[in-house]
């Protein structure tokens, strides 16, 4: 290709991407169409054509996207998305990001990823019945229908500006000017997305009539793998807010770090629901429910951000033709599914029993504290949008009132982590719970009251209840796992994927405690006004302000300041914060500096000039910081173990018949070679197979 006809091709990438999205959306449609008349009409060759047409829908979305970078990366200011959001100063990692730095792009982004989880249903659904994969994929195939007609008509990322574009185009937002935006927009539109290979399974067994083990099972790994991005893109997000908006701050219950929130935590819910009705078959209908709230959620947590409803560093404020689209959308969304499991629903029955004393027992108390949890945070975001919208003017839900319902039900939730882990399935002893337990929980108390005392010779009753939380799920954890082993160091080994999954991921939940319950209570903080040779002491650091210079970026200008750190007469750290100034937009970011380590972290930012060289200064050291996403870290990996294990990649598995097992060999069993648990796959016609 000679330079002319590359020049050409670029000239033309708007063309192409705009061409490859209008192919992806009559594949969606075909997708959303053809697979449901072949599983109505028993037309196989119907049924097949959803693999090929989710792979096409992929690759057409997957070449718009790219055509969209290209044109960031070619500076091509014709395209009106790219004029408002890049700049020729633009650094090129920027540029890449900024694709998906506005709403236009933002939305590519999202229907993406939805053709991808499609994708990798078609390609990793081999062992499952045909017309449940025409049925999911149909599903999901009427879900990219609505957000690409959506693109199409009120979000085109490329709308051309002709004939004068701009010589140097707009600019990337500063705020946005950073790692943090390369990373977790993607991760956590990916569990935002994810869910609704979730909520497609659940309608798919509605459908057909399948609210079965086999069902659970092909429906676990997929919710888990979408709660890992979900995960891990909740704690970038928070670790991004962090260090960049300078306050120092890791989650500000702001509307729509909530928004991401609550699908989480109804996700949580639907993990540990879909466990019961894989391995008891008990709340089918629940579960059911759990899957439509949960993406039901994330649509709400879209609306939210991209309706111009909220006012938020993280939203994409639109006209509200965008918003009603939106909730339109999220109206079809949840208001069919839910006609559908109300039609359905009662057809569908639990026969297991269980006694009080039991692991469904504690697993459907671990799902109501979640819902709790999720429904407090739903009430405090929406209830200041609805009492605006009625005319009684502004109203402000804080952090008090989140934190009010937090704390006790986080304790609870503990409580039944701990216990929950232990306790058999269908029926157990009390006695023999509290002999398992009692020792654990009273080490962790023990721990809980001496750690604060011998930090400030003190017990301070907050970080009392946090650390025996905390400790008490570490320790009945290590405790349960001992047990299973029969206390054989060796037998740990043989225990599954699964198990240490759940095993990580509870001691994620107890790491992410010790952290926000140490932050909370032992954080020092003080803005002072420093200037040259001017040092302040913070608990055991003194910080000693060495100069401030003028520093020169690729898009900005900034005034930096060199910060000594020192612990008695050593020095740790030299810290360099900035204030940064955007000419194009004329935005001013504060740029904090940062010395980390797994026990605390030293943060000093730059506030506003004060005369004769001076600068408003804020100091402050928090301890066990790195914590609070050290636990998001481990539950990550343990879903991952979980997604891991090697059931949920087997064919066929033997019809397990929970009844008839005595109490020791219960269906969870932990170890890698049992398979009596397995559920039984359902008979179908022939030729339905995949």
């Amino acid at each position: 290709m000679n330079e002319s006809m590359l020049s050409s091709f670029v000239s033309y990438l708007p063309e192409f991407g705009q061409l490859a999205l209008i192919i992806a959306f009559v594949l969606a449609v075909l997708q959303s169409i053809v697979p449901f008349v072949g599983v109505q009409r028993n037309q196989y060759w119907m049924m097949q054509y959803a693999r090929p047409l989710a792979l096409g829908q992929a690759i057409f979305l997957l070449v718009s996207l790219f055509a969209l970078t290209g044109c960031f990366l070619v500076d091509d200011f014709s395209v009106a998305y790219v004029a408002a959001n890049s700049n020729t100063l633009l650094p090129t990692p920027f540029k890449v990001s900024a694709v998906w730095g506005a709403h236009e792009g933002s939305l590519l982004l999202w229907i993406t990823m939805l053709a991808c989880w499609g994708l990798a249903v078609a390609v990793l659904s081999r062992s499952l019945p045909l017309d449940m994969v025409a049925r999911v994929l149909g599903i999901m195939g009427l879900i990219s229908v609505g957000f690409i007609l959506f693109t199409l008509e009120t979000s085109n990322p490329f709308t051309r500006i002709l004939p004068s574009p701009p010589q140097n185009g707009g600019d990337l937002n500063p705020l946005l000017q950073d790692f943090g935006l390369i990373v977790h927009p993607p991760t956590l539109y990916m569990g935002y997305v994810g869910l609704s290979v979730a909520f497609s399974f659940a309608l798919a067994a509605l459908l057909s009539g399948r609210l079965d083990a086999a069902w659970a099972r092909w429906s676990r790994p997929w919710t888990t793998a979408a709660w890992v991005f979900l995960t891990v893109g909740i704690a970038l997000g928070s670790w991004w807010a962090y260090y960049e908006l300078g306050w120092g701050g890791w989650w500000f219950w702001d509307p729509v770090e909530n928004a991401s929130l609550m699908p989480w935590l109804v996700a949580t819910a639907l993990i540990h629901s879909l466990a019961v009705t894989e391995k008891r078959g008990l709340f089918k209908s629940w579960t059911v429910l759990l899957a439509i709230f949960a993406f039901s959620l994330s649509l709400l947590g879209t609306f939210l951000v991209r309706s111009g409803v909220l006012t938020s560093v993280h939203a994409f404020a639109s006209d509200p033709e965008r918003g009603v689209f939106i909730l339109a959308l999220l109206g079809i969304c949840v208001g069919g599914s839910l006609l559908l499991f109300a039609i359905k629903a009662p057809t569908v029955s639990s026969v297991g029993r269980y006694q009080w004393v039991s692991r469904e027992t504690f697993l459907l108390l671990n799902n109501l504290v979640l819902v709790v949890l999720a429904l407090a945070v739903l009430i405090g975001t929406l209830y200041p949008l609805v009492y605006d919208f009625l005319g009684y003017g502004k109203l402000s839900v804080g952090p008090a009132w989140f934190n009010s319902m937090f704390v006790p039900l986080t304790g609870g939730l503990t409580l039944i982590l701990g216990l929950g882990s232990m306790v058999r399935w269908k029926k157990d002893l009390l006695g023999r719970l509290f002999g398992l337990s009692s020792v654990a929980a009273l080490v962790a108390l023990i721990w809980a009251v001496l750690i604060p005392y011998l930090i400030e010779d003190k017990v301070n009753g907050s970080v009392v209840l946090g650390l025996a939380m905390a400790l008490w799920v570490i320790l009945a954890m290590c405790a349960d796992a001992w047990h299973k082993s029969q206390g054989k160091i060796r037998r740990l080994r043989s225990l599954s994927m699964s198990y240490w999954g759940m095993f990580l991921a509870h001691i994620g939940v107890a790491v992410t405690v010790i952290g926000i319950t140490m932050v909370a209570n032992y954080s020092i903080e003080e803005s002072v006004r420093m200037a040259p040779g001017d040092s302040q002491q913070l608990g055991d650091y003194r910080f000693e302000f060495v100069e401030a210079h003028g520093i020169k970026g690729p898009n900005f200008v900034a005034d930096g300041a060199t910060i000594i750190v020192y612990q008695g007469n050593k020095v740790i750290s030299e810290l360099k914060p900035e204030k940064r100034r955007y000419p194009v937009r004329n935005n001013v970011m504060t740029e904090a500096d940062i010395d980390v380590n797994l026990w605390r972290d030293l943060y000093v930012s730059l506030g506003e000039p004060l005369p004769n060289g001076a600068w408003g200064v804020r100091l402050q050291v928090k301890p066990f910081m790195r914590w609070v996403w050290l636990g998001a870290i481990f539950m990550a990996i343990g879903g991952i173990l979980a997604v891991m294990d090697k059931r949920y990649r087997r064919r066929t598995s033997k019809v397990n018949s929970q009844d008839n097992l005595p109490l020791d060999e219960a269906d969870d069993s932990p170890f890698k070679d049992s398979s009596a648990q397995q559920p039984n796959s359902p008979r179908f016609p022939k030729g339905v197979g995949a």
